[in-house]
């Protein structure tokens, strides 16, 4: 089920109406389904309700020759939210409703019907919900296909998750197993739907197709100038082109439509910080004049990011960010209390926090100056099984810093444990017993050191 400790439901709320507003060709049943489920987390049962009344008169405009089947999730719905206002009278009538379509012949359950539209529905769902609901989401959508390999909306969902799964965990695919075939195959199914023409021009620029990607966003601008969706992903275009101008007018265009926007809040934060990173460099060369500019910058990117974190409050990625701007600034109080308001966050990805523990050890390794500190997150994101970027981060940064620490002749049991755990991952058995076994010394009443020198012991004898 969809847990409201993952998601911030106001910014949700507001994600949806802003698809409703501006993404008329988008279903606008299965958005209403949705914000009633938000409005039944946040135990406002009775607007729920109404949501549910807009979806099921939605339901005969947009699917007139399927009303019933389409209408089962919403009587779902309407069966669930009532059951819990305690209206058993309603919600059993809904639950009627469904029985009588689902003993139609062909169906395995009173109550159950293998539809391909439920699965594409839920996939939308939990889309919605944030990465760690994406694989999910590609499960059903796979279901959905699987009924009606050619159905436009199907591959769509399919192909936008996909996408999003590889861009979540950063693998950059270019052949076999990306997300650029499933994108192509939804563009020709769906050739004007707004959501997936800027996501294939993002995935032929980052597999090197860059003009044949720039010819979908400049269709996709042409089409729809005044989509926010559309503007902020071609923000994003411009943005990893090298065109920071070209992708903060595009950005702002869209922030003037819809203001309280946390994503274009955070792409505005990112622009202005590669904006503040260039002239630093040119800086340090010596261009002093450029200073006030400089800084003028970075005040931006705290605007920004802090913008952002005012509406996605669970928004992992824009705090580390906020917090290395502030470590920037040198304000590092500041960068360490909002590095804790993210440890301090339930459900985290394994993803963010590897990501978490790179950027608090880099901020430790640099800002606080303490090798040990720094030591304990790179390799506290190492011994995370999930497999990412972040992690190879961790474990480059792990091995350097070590390096300096051992030739500098470290006296400091906690730097000789990461260095045996960092040996024992890379198969050095022993090199990791000579680390683990100086850490002793250091700290004879360690037993997690004892016991460590002991199994690698044992699996060299074995």
């Amino acid at each position: 089920m969809l847990q409201k400790e993952d998601i911030d439901p106001d910014e949700l709320e507001e994600r949806i109406v802003e698809q409703i507003q501006f993404l008329s060709s988008k279903s606008k049943v299965q958005n209403y389904n949705l914000l009633a489920y938000v409005k039944f987390l946040n135990d406002k049962k009775d607007e729920a309700l109404e949501y549910l009344q807009k979806a099921e008169e939605a339901v005969p405009v947009e699917y007139p020759g399927e009303v019933e089947k389409e209408s089962l999730v919403t009587w779902g719905n309407y069966a669930w939210v009532n059951y819990h206002m305690d209206n058993l009278t309603e919600s059993q009538a809904y639950v009627k409703k469904i029985e009588s379509v689902c003993k139609q012949p062909g169906s395995e359950s009173p109550y159950k019907m293998e539809l391909p539209q439920i699965y594409c529905e839920k996939g939308w769902a939990l889309l919605k919900f944030g990465g760690k609901y994406y694989e999910k989401a590609k499960e059903n959508f796979e279901k959905a296909r699987q009924k009606d390999p050619e159905n436009p909306e199907f591959n769509l969902g399919y192909a936008i998750t996909v996408y999003r799964l590889e861009d979540y965990y950063a693998k950059k695919h270019s052949g076999k197993g990306s997300s650029l075939e499933p994108l192509r195959i939804a563009v020709k199914l769906n050739p004007n739907d707004i959501l997936v023409i800027p996501l294939l021009a993002l995935k032929l620029q980052e597999t090197n197709r860059v003009k044949e990607g720039e010819k979908y966003i400049e269709e996709a601008l042409r089409k729809y100038p005044d989509i926010p969706y559309v503007l902020r992903y071609a923000a994003k275009f411009y943005r990893k082109k090298g065109d920071v101008e070209a992708s903060l007018q595009h950005l702002k265009k869209a922030l003037s439509l819809t203001p309280n926007s946390g994503f274009l809040h955070h792409q505005i934060g990112i622009c202005y910080r590669t904006q503040y990173f260039a002239l630093k460099k040119e800086v340090s060369k010596g261009k002093f004049q450029l200073i006030g500019e400089m800084f003028e910058l970075m005040r931006l990117c705290i605007f920004h990011f802090n913008k952002v974190v005012e509406r996605k409050t669970r928004f992992a990625y824009a705090y580390i960010d906020l917090a290395n701007i502030y470590a920037e600034h040198g304000q590092l109080k500041k960068a360490d209390e909002t590095f804790q308001k993210v440890f301090a966050m339930s459900n985290l990805t394994s993803t963010e926090q590897q990501q978490l523990h790179f950027n608090y050890g880099r901020f430790q390794e640099r800002h606080r100056k303490s090798v040990a500190n720094a030591l304990k997150q790179y390799l506290a994101g190492l011994k995370i099984t999930n497999s990412s970027f972040e992690k190879k981060k961790c474990e480059r940064s792990l091995k350097q810093l070590l390096n300096k620490a051992v030739k500098k002749g470290a006296k400091d049991a906690e730097i000789f444990e990461s260095l045996g755990f960092f040996c024992q991952r890379t198969g050095l058995k022993e090199k990791a017993i000579e680390a683990f076994e100086k850490a002793l010394e250091m700290d004879p009443a360690n037993e997690e050191y004892l016991s460590a020198v002991m199994n690698l012991k044992v699996s060299l004898e074995s």
